[in-house]
């Protein structure tokens, strides 16, 4: 009897089933269309209800919202996603070496160009053709300390006392102006310049102030570049298979599972940039030594290595040492006379000459005042302090890069409850590995092969500690091997060639602490010390004397 009851049941059981079968296999993918829409693909071949996924290779293979060409395309997309994710992340501390590169060198140039134009406009107005017949002794000093500032293979030892040496040669011939010197007699005058001294303490004081000076400079704009250099290219990333696999999954299998609003939980997150940017992370070590070692450079440029200081007063130096020079004439002249022979006397005309002939009314002082500004007003301590601060934030960047990307909004959900785990909704329960190639051992969502480091950052390694050895150099005021960038086509900006090994050049002895004997100038010092204008009158009379003699 209750057998017909028990088939009707039963028979309406099944019927209740298949009913709810159909409905989860016809669920629609509504949201997925309207979100593929978004991202600027076709609609074509996109289901308008879930199908079965057995093709899929990256996402699950239940009931899915996308075909297999939906997965290469959204493939595709994560990669973009992701280059764009590391592009914008880096994008302020690219900005900030390209920028700072581009201000110290325009910096240091308008301020070889201004000390140049300082020294030649005060001569100019004093002794007009006599000083510009007889300038390229001067125009030949800036001309290669400018050659060496921009990474040119220049001693500049050797262009300094190469300058004293000249000099040295058309202050004798004034000063003995009764005799006439040959090539010969004058090359064995200027054998003696070191043993006679003959311009008193200025060349060495000078010498020592310009080589740690410009060493420090050029070292440090050519840090400013190779920060921009590998900033650069370490940010263009190299996805890897395994890395590609992971990000279409964190990225974009939500869509296939018909949840395409869904971003991956924070810590999911994490173990996927980790893996994805292991090889960058290892950068970290030698960036941070190279920062540390920038930083060590910039308190020099802002101190005793100051070479805004040192190049304003080079002119009023120069008047001081001819000035030494005339004082000491009879010294020099006997001792010279002495070791070079007596040379052989001139004619009347020559000998008729003074340097009261020279001197004329239309002397006048330079004053400071009209000294031109460098680089629109901008000192070089002001510089210095901006990038220091800039520099210190870039330490650990590389490190804390996946960090920064998955703290993004946009790519990440706060709520730990509410945000995709690599399977569905819900908590992520795996822990964050380390950061670094030999930590993604165990990392959970990326396949890295540990055992193959990646030789692109491995040549970035080796450019900063390259550099970071330099920079160690040019703090200690020793010179290191810049390649003449005229010979490196691939170089660009000021002194971008240099070698892969750093070859020390002799200079004077490294400078760990500023010399009490020899006190570096000050910018704020730079013209408290220049002579009254008596003074100044009579040192340029007789630099005028030297600039005539032809």
């Amino acid at each position: 009897m209750w057998k017909t009851p028990v088939v009707v049941f039963t028979s309406l059981s099944l019927l209740l089933s298949l009913s709810c079968a159909g409905d989860v296999k016809s669920r629609s993918c509504s949201d997925v269309r309207q979100a593929f829409t978004t991202k600027g693909f076709s609609l074509h071949n996109v289901p308008h209800q879930e199908i079965q996924g057995e093709h899929l290779r990256v996402c699950s293979q239940g009931y899915t919202c996308c075909t297999s060409d939906m997965e290469d395309r959204l493939g595709q997309q994560s990669k973009a996603d992701f280059e764009r994710l590391v592009d914008g992340s880096s994008h302020t501390i690219r900005t900030v070496f390209t920028s700072r590169h581009k201000k110290f060198d325009e910096f240091f140039l308008e301020l070889l160009d201004n000390s140049e134009k300082s020294l030649n406009d005060m001569f100019v107005r004093t002794y007009g053709k006599l000083y510009t017949h007889n300038s390229e002794m001067f125009e030949d000093l800036f001309s290669e300390l400018k050659r060496y500032y921009t990474g040119g293979n220049v001693n500049l030892e050797e262009v300094l006392n190469d300058f004293w040496s000249r000099l040295l040669e058309r202050m004798f011939q004034l000063l003995n102006s009764q005799y006439t010197f040959t090539d010969d007699y004058l090359e064995c005058i200027s054998k003696y310049t070191d043993q006679l001294k003959p311009f008193g303490d200025v060349p060495r004081k000078l010498k020592a102030q310009v080589t740690k000076a410009f060493i420090a400079a050029r070292s440090f704009v050519q840090g400013l570049m190779v920060g921009r250099e590998v900033a650069n290219r370490v940010a263009k990333v190299n996805i890897s298979p395994g890395c590609s696999k992971a990000l279409t999954k964190m990225l974009f299998c939500p869509y296939c599972g018909g949840m395409p609003g869904l971003r991956p939980c924070a810590n999911y997150c994490q173990n996927v940039m980790r893996g994805c940017l292991a090889n960058q992370a290892d950068l970290d070590p030698e960036w941070n030594l190279f920062i540390d070692a920038m930083l060590l450079v910039a308190d020099r440029l802002a101190g005793p290595f100051n070479i805004e200081a040192v190049m304003d007063p080079i002119d009023v130096k120069i008047s001081e040492a001819i000035m030494a020079m005339q004082d000491n004439s009879i010294q020099v002249s006997t001792k010279v006379f002495q070791g070079c022979g007596h040379p052989k006397p001139a004619g009347m005309g020559r000998s008729a000459r003074g340097i009261s002939d020279v001197f004329n009314s239309r002397f006048r002082p330079y004053s400071p005042e009209e000294r031109p500004t460098t680089a629109a007003g901008t000192s070089l301590d002001r510089l210095v302090i901006d990038i220091k601060d800039k520099l210190r934030e870039s330490k650990r960047f590389w490190s804390s890069l996946p960090d920064s990307i998955c703290a993004e909004d946009t790519v990440t959900d706060p709520d730990e409850e509410q945000c995709w785990n690599s399977h569905t909704k819900g908590r992520y329960f795996p822990e964050v590995v380390k950061d670094g190639l030999t930590n993604q051992l165990n990392n959970p969502e990326v396949e890295v092969d540990i055992t193959r480091p990646d030789t692109f950052i491995r040549q970035q390694i080796m450019t900063l500690r390259v550099m970071t050895n330099k920079l160690r150099n040019a703090y200690n005021g020793k010179d290191v091997y810049f390649q003449d960038s005229s010979d490196e086509e691939s170089g660009s900006g000021s002194g971008s060639g240099f070698t892969t090994e750093p070859e020390v050049i002799h200079t004077e002895p490294p400078m760990l602490e500023a010399d009490k004997s020899d006190p570096q100038p000050t910018a704020g010092a730079a013209h408290r010390h220049k002579p009254s204008l008596q003074l100044l009158a009579s040192v340029l009379a007789l630099t005028a004397l030297v600039l005539c003699w032809r």
